[in-house]
């Protein structure tokens, strides 16, 4: 465990994430979703955490560790073609994760994913949290629409809204 992290998240003030992803860029993130959910046939999810609850930080989970279990709780994975994908952006961490079940990481290489959280990175780094967040909503659409176009059928499994944390 480290203290110095553990120190961060406790005096990290619970509301960050809302400062940074209030109700017009939640909402943006939301409609941004949906757009790019409608031209292929995975689910995406975005997650924002504020400072991660005090069991994960005494366990030594760092921001990686939080998403796979954000993803488990969610229910990322259940969708009918393994299709679902979790950004999970780690704000007193600063660092953004992002997940694809097996269906899709089968088909997409983990550097691309990896490209757009250093991107979201420099982004958020620089203040541009809208920026940031829209075109990786974008880019992942994209990246999903090549391995997974939209069908006959292309139901919406998951919520599109953001989760603040």
């Amino acid at each position: 465990m480290n203290i110095g992290r553990l120190f961060k998240h406790l005096l990290a003030p619970r509301w960050l994430a809302a400062r940074h992803f209030g109700p017009a860029l939640s909402a943006e993130v939301g409609a941004a979703v949906v757009v790019a959910e409608s031209n292929q046939r995975g689910e995406l999810r975005f997650v924002v955490e504020g400072p991660i609850p005090f069991v994960y930080l005494w366990h030594g989970h760092v921001a990686r560790q939080r998403a796979d279990d954000l993803f488990a709780q969610l229910r990322v994975w259940d969708t009918e073609e393994n299709s679902g994908v979790l950004i999970y952006v780690q704000l007193v961490d600063r660092c953004v994760e992002i997940l694809a079940d097996r269906g899709i990481a089968a088909k997409v290489p983990q550097a691309e994913w990896d490209a757009i959280c250093r991107s979201m990175e420099m982004a958020f780094k620089s203040g541009d949290y809208r920026g940031g967040a829209l075109a990786a909503i974008r880019r992942a659409g994209e990246l999903l629409a090549q391995y997974f176009p939209a069908g006959d059928r292309n139901p919406n499994e998951l919520p599109n809204q953001p989760i603040l944390l």
